[in-house]
């Protein structure tokens, strides 16, 4: 079964699309994030939800 780790990101509501999407893509990249949930709030910021999979080891004796 996978297992997810979670992390939210509050972006203001002057943010631009350019620099959230650069902010998305670096997580992406570097920290194997995936994109999970968006939600726009009515003051126009937004909450993102990114999620990666735990990898674990099994021990074998």
């Amino acid at each position: 079964m996978l297992e997810y780790e979670y992390r939210e990101l509050r972006l203001p509501r002057g943010t631009s699309r350019g620099s959230a999407r650069q902010a998305l893509t670096e997580h992406a990249e570097y920290g194997r994030w995936e994109l999970a949930r968006v939600r726009l709030y009515p003051d126009g910021s937004r909450l993102i939800t990114l999620r990666r999979k735990i990898i674990r080891q099994l021990r074998i004796m």
